[in-house]
């Protein structure tokens, strides 16, 4: 056979017709043939535009020895399938940037061991409805796309390769219905696969698509694709992007070595996730965003981030079910943001996460069956004013903190146990709600459930064991606890305000100097310092405060020290320099944040400070959930306490004894640098038990040379207890009846002081109590006297516990 020359098999019966024959080119060799012919190349090139419309066969050498048979026009289409032939071992060699290398149309042909090396609008191009089968081809084509499908057609395509593509390595534009199997699309550019348009599919199966400039699949416009047994990894942009109302299906495959989302799904997208890894991921594991865009995974497992993102993001209304999943080694596991935004997690594990194990806010819900969650920041955090969901059945252990409910959030949780947590069990403030019913706490290195804020949580069939600082630790008004049990020795709650009228409970407060916190969240404007209250006038505030005798000294130390060196600059002397920054050390419920409330005010009257007006946070509202975030709520609150004071309360749980990678170092130093670069700007004062206070200035020296002295509040005294409850019976218009001032002493002496142990709250609270049993016994009378009205009696205390 001579080179460069075609052989042609003829299968006809005709008599005049030869056998076999040979051509000098293949448009010759097509021309002569007709179908079920058998067309061999030689090896060489052909300059030719070929087009078959025939049943033939057209192969190249059949040893590769040889070398190829190259077709290799200078433009136009190197080959055009329009029968239904049979094309093998071919080398397609495109140049012609406005058409594609191979173009298959109306037909059902089957290619075998194609080389196409273009520079062309794509390597193949199927269209016109055409069903090719393409066996063991490579597309390399750096101007386009490799493999391109529309226009109704479709196909398989089986154990191909696209080596490089300068668009999307397969292309598939509806209506169009293509197969993969056992393919491999690599160092493409925008996608690897791209599915747009509605009625176009893809059946993936065995695939892989890896080392793509941009996303390794795309989705959309309502495309839809079955994906098994594929990979998708080494991706420049996200590995897999849903929208449009696109729709797949991903089973038993990997997604690894992406520096964005592993799956990003928007626009009313759909996904069905099944026995699925996902590990590696820049940003989010899976996000999902907008209304009606929905994921569903099962059987999965993401982990080993390689960022500083949520696992998995829900927010703009999507919503996503995570059944039998395993979520670990992440900064943070779920985040579901943004009211009508909605994540179920059934059965799941999510483990060894520094962060938050699950998040809700602005307005979502979560639902959380029987999962189990260990060795994480937090269990379930659940911020702010709307966002709730219902947690049953699951189990917490080595977390920080079990569940924290913040800021108007009102979860459900049931049958759950919190074991060994660092700092709480359960955590509520700042207006935070919920409702917890047969949960249980054990081992706790802090509290067991610690309420604050006077925030109104309902615990029923609750149960504390082994809490280091208490099973259950209250402040402000009560929460409601129904049938609850404790191993300690004083009954749950028996540090609760016991509930009297609320309009009694609001008057009490304030007659008792009630903290009044600015949240961490929407807090309302501040009053300006113009019009403020003169020095004196809140200085004699301060004395009427019972006991607190040291306190008073110090601080008014304090203020002469600032007023004689305002004076003095005044009078063009030198004056010595006032660090104003405070420490207060104590047991709860001594008066911390009435002093610094009343504080702030001082330095208002006296010019030091704009407004004087107090911020109150805690760790809760400082640190956040990966790295930058805490910065920003730590900016932030200090801009809202801009001049005025910022109080924050528990510090020293900024700083963990076994901090390891927490964020609240990064709280620390982001506060220590704010207060350097605007020293007259704000008052900072931190506070906390003393011993723990110790420890946090011992080990954050940047924090401790910040501050200029440590102010201690001591515990009340019997006398000084029953002082407070007699100016807030004053306040109430009640007098104390005979034996009844005796019965009270004898009452706060043996009163357990214990970590829980309330101080001034304590007093508060057996008020309240007093308030309650006085007219439960009062309102049994028929006419009952004024006397009768306004006198509580030794009768009246509530029981010691």
């Amino acid at each position: 056979m001579t080179k460069g020359s075609v052989q042609v098999t003829h299968t006809g019966t005709a008599r005049w017709r030869r056998r076999t024959a040979v051509y000098t080119t293949v448009t010759e060799a097509l021309a002569a043939a007709a179908d079920g012919d058998v067309l061999v190349l030689g090896p060489g090139t052909y300059r030719e535009n070929l087009v078959i419309e025939q049943s033939v066969t057209l192969r190249g050498p059949s040893e590769a020895k040889d070398g190829p048979a190259r077709i290799a026009p200078p433009d136009g289409v190197p080959l055009t399938v329009r029968g239904s032939a049979t094309v093998q071992h071919l080398r397609i060699e495109g140049q012609d940037t406005a058409s594609p290398a191979v173009l298959i149309e109306n037909s059902t042909p089957e290619l075998t061991g194609l080389q196409v090396h273009a520079a062309s609008a794509s390597g193949i191009e199927v269209r016109g409805g055409a069903r090719p089968t393409v066996r063991q081809s490579v597309v390399s084509n750096p101007t386009g796309a490799g493999i391109s499908v529309g226009d109704g057609a479709g196909g398989l395509f089986e154990e191909c390769e696209v080596v490089e593509a300068g668009q999307p390595g397969v292309s598939v534009r509806g209506p169009a219905h293509l197969r993969l199997e056992r393919c491999r699309i690599t160092r493409s550019s925008g996608a690897g696969l791209s599915v747009t348009g509605e009625g176009s599919a893809v059946d993936a199966v065995g695939c892989r698509v890896e080392e793509i400039r941009g996303a390794g699949v795309v989705l959309a416009e309502r495309a839809t694709a079955h994906l098994t047994e594929c990979a998708v990894g080494a991706t420049t942009g996200d590995g897999i992007t849903l929208d449009s109302e696109a729709v797949l299906t991903l089973t038993d495959s990997r997604l690894t070595g992406i520096p964005e989302n592993a799956l990003d799904l928007r626009g009313r997208s759909v996904l069905t996730l099944v026995r699925t890894a996902i590990s590696g991921f820049g940003r989010n594991g899976l996000s999902v965003w907008d209304p009606g865009t929905h994921a569903d995974a099962h059987d999965c497992e993401i982990h080993e981030s390689a960022g500083d993102y949520p696992a998995v993001w829900v927010s703009d209304g999507a919503t996503a079910v995570l059944e039998s999943c395993r979520v670990h080694h992440v900064p943070d596991a779920l985040f579901v943001l943004d009211a009508g935004s909605r994540a179920d997690v059934v059965d799941s594990r999510i483990e060894e996460v520094r962060g938050s194990a699950v998040s809700v806010s602005d307005g979502a819900t979560a639902q959380l069956d029987a999962c189990r969650i260990q060795d994480v920041g937090t269990g379930a955090w659940f911020r702010d004013e709307g966002s709730g969901g219902t947690v049953t059945g699951c189990t917490v252990e080595g977390a920080r903190t079990g569940f924290i409910v913040t800021k108007g959030a009102d979860p459900q949780v049931s049958d759950s146990t919190v074991s060994g947590p660092a700092e709480a069990g359960v955590y509520v403030s700042a207006g935070g709600r919920g409702r917890f019913s047969r949960c249980r706490v054990t081992g706790s290195s802090g509290y067991g459930f610690h309420i604050i804020d006077g925030c109104r949580t309902e615990l029923e069939r609750c149960r504390t064991e082994r809490c280091s600082r208490g099973g259950y630790v209250f402040a402000e008004d009560s929460p409601v606890l129904t049938d609850c049990q404790s191993d300690e020795t004083t009954a749950p709650g028996a540090d609760v305000r016991l509930k009297a009228g609320e309009a009694a409970r609001r008057t009490a407060r304030e007659a008792a100097g009630s903290e009044k916190s600015v949240q961490a969240t929407a807090p309302p404007e501040p009053e300006p310092a113009d019009g403020g209250r003169p020095a004196d006038e809140v200085l004699a505030e301060l004395e009427t405060l019972v006991g607190l005798a040291t306190v008073k000294r110090e601080v008014r130390a304090l203020i002469d020290m600032i007023e004689v060196g305002r004076r003095r600059r005044q009078a063009g002397l030198k004056a010595a320099s006032v660090r104003r920054h405070l420490v207060f050390t104590g047991s709860p419920g001594t008066g911390k944040t009435t002093v610094a409330r009343l504080y702030g005010e001082i330095l208002a009257s006296l010019g030091v400070l704009d407004r004087g007006h107090l911020v109150e946070v805690s760790r809760v509202d400082l640190v956040g959930e990966h790295i930058g975030s805490t910065a920003i709520r730590t900016q932030e609150a200090f801009e809202r306490a801009r001049g005025g004071v910022l109080f924050i309360d528990e510090a020293y749980a900024l700083s963990p004894e076994d901090a390891g990678r927490d964020f609240g170092r990064e709280a620390i130093d982001t506060l220590v640098k704010l207060m350097e670069d605007h020293r007259e700007a704000v008052v900072v004062i931190v506070a906390g038990y003393t011993a723990e206070m110790e420890r946090f200035l011992a080990v954050n020296p940047g924090v401790a040379s910040r501050f200029s002295r440590t102010i201690t509040f001591g515990d009340y005294s019997p006398e000084e207890l029953l002082s407070i409850l007699e100016q807030q019976a004053s306040e109430h218009e009640y007098d104390l009846g005979e034996g009844t001032r005796d019965a009270l002493l004898k009452y706060f002496t043996a009163m357990d002081r214990g970590p829980s142990f309330g101080n001034g709250r304590a007093a508060r609270q057996t008020f309240e109590a007093m308030v309650e049993r006085h007219a439960g016994r009062v309102a049994r009378l028929a006419e009952p006297s004024t006397e009768e009205l306004s006198v509580m009696h030794p009768a009246d205390l509530p029981p010691l516990r």
